[in-house]
């Protein structure tokens, strides 16, 4: 069937000499998996492989099979111009990350807008505005409502925060706890917004492993989840 939908690029992969395999979040059909034949070697060619940059946010023409195979697309535009997220070193390092974080997170072939709308949002908020050391950290913790694990806020008063179970708790357990200073900084991040970033100031030393239990706490909930490879350049433009 073809198709017309918005999507939002999660990853690409050289395939053979001239071919690309690309993943995208579409608002159409949730995740797919495309086959661009030819797209390296082309340069007459509609598709070309600057459109598949991580988390571009594309409008495309697909054929959907939908049978679990490689689908293809025939055309291709983009949907929303970025003005710096592939060009600033600090937003592209983010960037790379958080298209990691999103491909090791959603594996649903089905539509969810609310989904796609918030990512819309909050990568053309990153355009948009100048480079936040925690905008990552705000990012992952309001994906989680999308993804069915927000933090339950019931007992945010509690000194431990259950890692394994999503709830802060009165006494600790031998799950993976979030507890102390880093408890401090983690509830700082819980029912804001992006336009509240610069209230939220974390030490270096802070932010690094509140992102380690952040990045727990996905591993704990999403099953198949694997460590991003492109966290030690993230941690290290934010030395």
């Amino acid at each position: 069937m073809q198709i017309t939908t918005k999507a939002i690029v999660l990853s690409s992969l050289k395939y053979g000499d001239t071919s690309l395999i690309v993943k995208a979040f579409t608002a159409s059909d949730g995740l797919k998996t495309y086959l661009l034949k030819g797209v390296m070697g082309s340069k007459k060619g509609k598709l070309k492989p600057g459109y598949f940059l991580p988390l571009m946010q594309l409008e495309i023409v697909a054929i959907h099979k939908n049978k679990g195979t490689l689908e293809s697309i025939r055309e291709v535009k983009v949907a929303m111009p970025y003005k710096t997220l592939h060009t600033d070193i600090v937003k592209n390092s983010i960037v790379l990350f958080l298209a990691e974080m999103l491909g090791n997170s959603i594996h649903e072939e089905e539509q969810n807008h609310s989904l796609f709308n918030y990512l819309e949002y909050a990568l053309l908020w990153l355009d948009e505005h100048p480079a936040n050391p925690n905008f990552h950290l705000l990012f992952l913790l309001n994906l989680t409502k999308y993804l069915g694990f927000y933090p339950d806020t019931s007992f945010k008063n509690a000194p431990f925060f259950d890692l394994q179970e999503g709830s802060f708790c009165q006494t600790p357990s031998l799950n993976p706890l979030i507890q102390s200073e880093l408890l401090d900084n983690f509830k700082g991040f819980l029912g804001t917004n992006f336009e509240a970033l610069q209230a939220i100031q974390l030490t270096k030393s802070n932010r690094r492993e509140l992102l380690k239990m952040v990045i727990l706490y996905f591993r704990l909930h999403v099953h198949g989840f694997r460590e991003p490879k492109s966290l030690a350049v993230l941690n290290a433009v934010f030395q």
